[in-house]
């Protein structure tokens, strides 16, 4: 793990399991052994946001997975997204049959809040995000790029490639927690 200074009271570590770290670090928080006012676990990085006092790294090691049963949400999709035919050409094979065969885990949130990078896909279905970014992409698109699957919380730009599209409201602060996938979750991609 390397760690580095980040702003005037953050912290960021590159570390080579970013969802262990995340896990270790949240129980440490839990524990009281450490104090800082944000977790936010990414690709390669976990950032601690609003550290007081650096905790003992020696004392702390990244988390196993939990034994028990993750919590799981089910995606209804409808599969008409704009880039639906061009990835089925790329795969060889019908984009809703492989999502719906794929476990998908949040490996972290970003981007827009409610966003969720899922990993799960296969090297070998990995896509290019598009040449040019849409300037639009519609609240619920359920979208491809590089080893990620993702779906869009609310309209926004994007680059990612759409294959379907959902009702399923992924952010919203009426309720708590405010964003429906977190960091662990599984996902599964059902048909509308």
């Amino acid at each position: 793990m390397l760690v580095r200074k980040y702003g005037w009271d953050s912290l960021l570590l590159e570390v080579d399991d970013p969802a262990a770290w995340f896990r270790a670090l949240r129980a440490a928080r839990e524990r009281g052994e450490l104090a800082c006012e944000e977790i936010v676990p990414a690709a390669r990085t976990v950032l601690l946001r609003g550290v007081r006092g650096e905790p003992r790294w020696a004392d702390l090691a990244p988390e196993a997975a939990p034994s028990g049963p993750p919590s799981r949400v089910d995606v209804p999709v409808h599969w008409d997204g704009p880039d639906h035919d061009a990835v089925a050409a790329a795969w060889q094979a019908d984009p809703a049959r492989v999502l719906r065969e794929t476990e998908f885990t949040v490996a972290f949130c970003g981007f827009a809040p409610g966003f969720g990078y899922l990993t799960g896909l296969p090297e070998r279905r990995w896509l290019p995000r598009l040449a040019s970014p849409r300037a639009r992409v519609p609240a619920g698109s359920v979208a491809l790029a590089g080893p990620y699957a993702g779906i869009y919380p609310r309209s926004s730009p994007g680059g990612w490639q759409l294959v379907g599209r959902t009702e399923l409201v992924l952010f919203d602060l009426d309720r708590d927690p405010p964003a429906l996938l977190a960091p662990g979750t599984l996902v599964r991609f059902v048909d509308a």
